[in-house]
């Protein structure tokens, strides 16, 4: 069977054997998908409150992404397995998209954060959707490919 014969791809950015990159990346997408809803629940109550949560949750996403891509850029440089792998390449462009319309989207609400329509909304639907599909891709890395997993031998 190829699962079997499949062999893990140990991560380089890691403590202890566990990878860095997936466990830093949960709380900048939590903030980066709630973006949408504070931008909702401004767009509906147009109380200034959920524009100031939608700026911050959009600034500490952004910031919190980049910082999680150093780990993946680490592995993506240094373990030349990934650095093999289109699937690699393609979740790590997609990232760096998403990070740059993240950080767009973070200045752009810097400058107003109430000036949502059409832009900042844009922008932050465009992130959501990158979100998932780098997300996917991600998954795939881990799932499919094993990419700092470790498989039993049974």
């Amino acid at each position: 069977m190829a699962e079997q014969n499949r062999r893990s791809i140990k991560s380089r950015a890691a403590i202890a054997g566990h990878p860095l990159h997936p466990v830093m990346i949960h709380f900048p997408i939590a903030c980066l998908m709630l973006v949408v809803a504070s931008d909702g629940a401004f767009l509906y109550t147009e109380d200034l409150f959920w524009a100031r949560v939608s700026l911050w949750l959009a600034g500490i996403g952004a910031l919190g992404g980049w910082v999680a891509s150093i780990a993946g850029l680490i592995d993506l440089i240094t373990v030349r397995r990934i650095r093999q792998m289109i699937l690699g390449w393609c979740h790590a462009i997609l990232a760096v998209m998403m990070l740059s319309l993240a950080s767009l989207n973070w200045l752009w609400r810097f400058k107003d954060p109430v000036d949502l329509l059409p832009w900042a909304v844009g922008l932050t639907l465009m992130t959501a959707g990158l979100i998932a599909l780098a997300g996917i891709l991600g998954g795939m890395l881990v799932y499919d490919e094993a990419v700092g997993v470790e498989i039993d031998d049974k």
